[in-house]
């Protein structure tokens, strides 16, 4: 089932858009014109990623730096060795929708 999260002009290129959909708290992002969604958790420490620095389609836990992939939730670096939880988008009639379900 997917839900509705924003519409694509709020998206930032390469700015995590933190948000809730379905008791669950994720990140969207637009990276070249896609959408990606991953868990707003780091797998280290439970902390939050939303705050986190991007580049290159990373984003840095804020709290002790592990990486992330914002297209796959692959974790890159230590201290994080489980990638977070990723899950399905689609955008229809300008509107983004993630999906988390599992």
């Amino acid at each position: 089932m997917y839900h509705f999260v924003c519409t694509y002009d709020q998206l930032v290129p390469n700015v995590p858009f933190p948000t809730e959909v379905d008791e669950r708290f994720v990140i969207v992002t637009l990276i070249e014109d896609e959408v990606y969604c991953i868990e707003d958790v780091c797998t280290h420490d439970g902390g939050a990623l939303g705050d986190g620095e991007t580049e290159d389609h990373c984003i840095s836990c804020p709290r002790h730096g592990a990486k992330f992939d914002l297209r796959t939730g692959e974790a890159l670096t230590m201290p994080a060795t489980e990638a977070t939880n990723s899950f399905k988008t689609k955008v229809e009639d300008g509107k983004v929708y993630v999906s988390v379900d599992e």
